[in-house]
């Protein structure tokens, strides 16, 4: 048994890999906590309370951008609709803490507000399952699962692929988002869910609930992490490697490309979907404009930016990326999506392996230096995406 955890460890990282795992892993799940609740708000070392949210709303797009990494970097699957599975996540969690709220609303009615508002008389039948926080949770994970799942075998069946399922997946994005605008779809239209109280009986204002919120969105970034590490770096992850860059091969060598693909956009789904559902107590609301195709195009500059095929960059380049967009949204909000446009430019022109990979270059250059024990995996060369698309159609 130990001999295989070794074996396991080592397939995952080299060693000094897991050191710099292991200390990330202790600065956002013990440090930083204990930074804000254990030093005086007086502390010049003090994590200011308002942070913490912040913070861990930015872990939510961290497992999120490792989501999309995994089918776009290491699959080849540019989905421009991951928002959908994220909202649904969202949307699942927010039902179950307005159902927390009670009578508590502003009219007094066991009915959420915007319920009342719209003159409903009664409860529809599928917000009463989410009385409970463990179906909330299991709707959050399955939902976008299957929804995956079926959409994923209908595409990948009929030999969708290149930017023709992007633009599938975009155009699937927009519809939704214009049907949950609508009143009559019982998810709180135009406003959405909002107005939350508790969760688990815990107060969602208190600061050691925040905290806890904070501490969840950051372990369940490092697991997502870890499982798509694992995925990569298998056999199954190899597979999906020659399915990126060369689909017709690996079918005449006798694989199903059908069975990874689905595999890979299945797992994506739920960790966007389990992104979504912690992300709604941080943020408190959850609306649709979740599902804006602006988010969706975001999350692939996420990984862009941070290094597509590695999912370490994809996790750098969402926390870079919403740093920086907490700050120029806040002091210059007129130029954000100038900055964010000339970004994606400036990094896929001259940046195509990411900033992580421009890291990673500098390394390798050192005088004595060793070439890196991981190269991030590259992306497909140009000529072959003409490839790509004749086969689609």
């Amino acid at each position: 048994m130990s001999h295989r955890l070794a074996q396991l460890l080592r397939q995952l990282h080299t060693p000094r890999q897991w050191y710099a795992f292991a200390a990330i892993a202790v600065l956002v799940l013990a440090v930083l906590p204990a930074l804000n609740h254990m030093l005086p708000a007086s502390s010049a070392l003090h994590l200011p309370n308002y942070l913490v949210p912040l913070l861990g709303k930015f872990l939510c797009f961290v497992l999120v951008a490792i989501a999309m990494d995994l089918v776009w970097g290491y699959t080849g699957i540019l989905s421009l609709g991951h928002t959908v599975f994220f909202a649904a996540g969202g949307y699942a969690m927010g039902m179950y803490l307005m159902r927390s709220i009670g009578k508590e609303g502003v009219y007094r009615s066991e009915l959420p507000d915007f319920m009342v508002f719209l003159d409903w008389k009664e409860l529809p039948w599928f917000w009463r399952p989410f009385d409970d926080f463990y179906f909330a949770v299991a709707a959050a994970l399955l939902v976008p699962g299957l929804f995956a799942f079926v959409f994923g075998y209908l595409a990948f069946r009929s030999r969708i692929r290149g930017v023709y399922l992007s633009i599938i997946t975009q155009a699937l994005t927009y519809a939704l988002m214009l049907m949950m605008f609508r009143n009559n779809t019982g998810f709180g239209g135009n406003n959405g869910l909002t107005d939350f109280k508790r969760i688990l009986g815990w107060p969602l204002q208190e600061q050691s609930t925040k905290l806890v919120l904070y501490v969840a969105s950051a372990a369940a970034a490092l697991l997502g992490y870890l499982i798509c590490r694992y995925v990569v770096t298998s056999k199954l992850g190899r597979v999906l490697l020659a399915i990126r860059d060369q689909e017709g091969r690996i079918t005449f060598a006798g694989y199903n490309p059908v069975t990874y693909k689905l595999f890979a956009w299945t797992l994506s789904a739920v960790l966007c979907g389990l992104a979504g559902a912690l992300y709604v107590p941080q943020v408190g609301i959850i609306n649709p404009g979740e599902l804006a195709p602006a988010n969706a195009i975001e999350i692939a500059i996420w990984v862009a930016v941070g290094g597509r095929g590695t999912l370490a960059g994809a996790a750098l380049g969402a926390l870079l990326v919403n740093g920086i967009k907490s700050y120029l949204t806040a002091a210059y909000p007129d130029l954000w999506l100038f900055f964010l446009g000339g970004l994606f430019v400036v990094v896929t022109l001259l940046l195509p392996n990411g900033i992580l990979g421009l890291f990673r270059s500098f390394a390798a250059f050192r005088p004595g230096a060793r070439p890196p024990a991981e190269a991030p995996a590259p992306p497909p060369s140009p000529e072959r995406e003409p490839e790509i698309a004749s086969t689609a159609s």
